[in-house]
């Protein structure tokens, strides 16, 4: 009744092309962003700041990387890890070696050194697809933990491989509380999401689709596989550095090689399955759906034990993770292979018709 577009006439071409035709998602969305950027500072405090909502925002950014690659142009990547990585250590050496850089020319410029490595590493899908590309870019993932660990001067010479940053700034206001990191984690992340959203409607955005439902019928009609498949990856990799740039400057502070493990791949590759492959919304729900239900279960298992007299241990809780994690995957993959982001269109549609029969 409520979520309708009665009246909602297009007069102009622009109109007919917004990103959120409808009123209400528009009014919606915007409200959201407001809240997300006044009333969760409110009601929020340092804890849910630091475990909760900073993650998110970065691996949300991070999903949306790789949604890019796997979702809209249909190439399977494994080394999305490893492009975080370079992206962190390409930013710490920037800022770290260069004298009054500046904080967001430090980021950008681990997403530009990550596009060149995943453009490098994306060669390969010029030539093969599916599992030989995944394996292909694992090769990423492995490489780049070996050249962190064992080259010095990644780390500037420091023999555990840990680096550190810290009197961050952004046009000479600091990012050093919980708050403050999460405002400009917000910032990025919408900024890098509208990008996103409006790339993937353009031609090149187009070209990408057309490559994921048949690479052979889109180069027929004039499409240029290598141009849309490298193009992807640069972009992919790109938001994917920014990413890693983040988790290291503003998430952790102090990190080392682990920290972008090939678990972090997996990681990002099970946010996009369970979120919804082509789709920017799903890279929200992805996200929060990773970073959300560790910390339900760590709360809800020993409750449970506790009803049936049971002590359940920490390692269980941890290997419980893993069990329901891979049954969503399976899940998805059978039920609903878009996703959660299928669920919640579809959710919309059926609240078009109501009260009506669907």
């Amino acid at each position: 009744m409520f979520y309708r577009e009665n009246g909602q006439f297009k007069t102009t071409y622009q109109k007919d092309q917004q990103i959120f035709p409808i009123a209400q998602d528009r009014w919606a969305i915007l409200g959201l962003i407001a809240f997300a950027a006044v009333g969760v500072p409110l009601l929020a405090d340092e804890y849910l700041f630091r475990a909760i909502f900073i993650p998110f925002l970065i691996l949300a950014l991070a999903a949306l990387g790789v949604n890019i690659l796997v979702g809209y142009c249909g190439q399977i990547s494994l080394g999305s890890g490893a492009f975080m990585a370079v992206g962190a250590y390409a930013a710490y050496n920037t800022f770290a070696r260069i004298d009054g850089m500046p904080l967001l020319v430090a980021l950008l410029s681990g997403g530009f050194f990550a596009t060149l490595v995943g453009m490098f590493f994306g060669i390969p899908s010029l030539r093969v697809k599916g599992l030989y590309l995944a394996v292909a870019t694992l090769a990423a993932q492995f490489f780049c933990d070996w050249a962190f660990l064992r080259i010095g001067w990644f780390t500037n010479n420091n023999a555990s491989g840990s680096v550190s940053v810290s009197n961050l700034q952004v046009f000479g206001l600091p990012i050093e509380t919980p708050l403050q990191k999460y405002l400009f984690c917000l910032a990025v992340l919408v900024l890098f999401a509208l990008l996103a959203k409006n790339l993937v409607r353009s031609a090149i955005g187009r070209e990408w689709m057309a490559i994921r439902d048949m690479d052979v019928a889109a180069a027929v009609i004039g499409i240029r596989p290598m141009y849309a498949k490298l193009s992807a990856f640069a972009v992919s990799s790109f938001i994917v550095g920014v990413a890693g740039a983040l988790w290291g400057f503003v998430h952790l502070g102090s990190w080392e090689p682990a920290a972008f493990s090939v678990d972090r791949s997996f990681q990002l590759l099970f946010m996009v399955i369970i979120g919804g492959m082509g789709s920017i919304m799903g890279s929200f729900f992805g996200a929060a759906f990773i970073v959300i239900l560790p910390i339900v279960l760590n709360q809800l298992l020993p409750a449970v034990g506790a009803l049936f007299g049971a002590d359940i241990s920490t390692a269980a809780i941890s290997h419980a993770e893993f069990m329901v994690f891979g049954a969503l995957i399976v899940w998805f993959l059978i039920v609903e292979p878009h996703g959660l982001a299928r669920l919640w269109s579809i959710g919309k549609q059926k609240l078009r018709l109501w009260p009506f029969p669907h």
